[in-house]
């Protein structure tokens, strides 16, 4: 992602979301994504896109320190671009119940922040 446009990093953020929803269906609580091969896989590949959105969104902030700041808080963002930084560097600490949270309560306010600021961009 280096090169990347914003609408380009703001497009991949939203297909994320996309694809971290569909690999949620039929994850009812967090314990499900261990119960077996399938369900680890799923949440590796949740976690795979999760770090991947918030490299995305820490390179929009260090190109504009403003920019993701028109839809939400400076702790708002930090907290998503903090959880690629767990992912990447202390993945041993990650707990399912946290990606289970994220998945079932902070995904559509990110995608509607995301296309908020994909507005503002046009």
């Amino acid at each position: 992602m280096n090169k990347l446009t914003s609408l380009q990093l703001l497009d991949f953020v939203l297909e994320s979301v996309i694809l971290i929803k569909k690999r949620f269906i039929n994850i009812k609580n967090a314990d499900d994504f261990l119960d077996n091969d399938d369900s680890i896989t799923r949440l590796e590949a949740i976690l795979m896109r999760l770090q991947a959105s918030g490299e995305a969104l820490r390179n929009l902030s260090k190109r504009d320190h403003e920019f993701l700041l028109k839809t939400g808080s400076k702790e708002y963002w930090s907290k998503i671009i903090r959880m690629r930084d767990l992912i990447s560097h202390h993945y041993t600490d990650l707990q399912a119940d946290e990606v289970f949270d994220i998945c079932q309560n902070k995904l559509d306010e990110l995608n509607e922040k995301i296309l908020k600021l994909k507005e503002i961009i046009k």
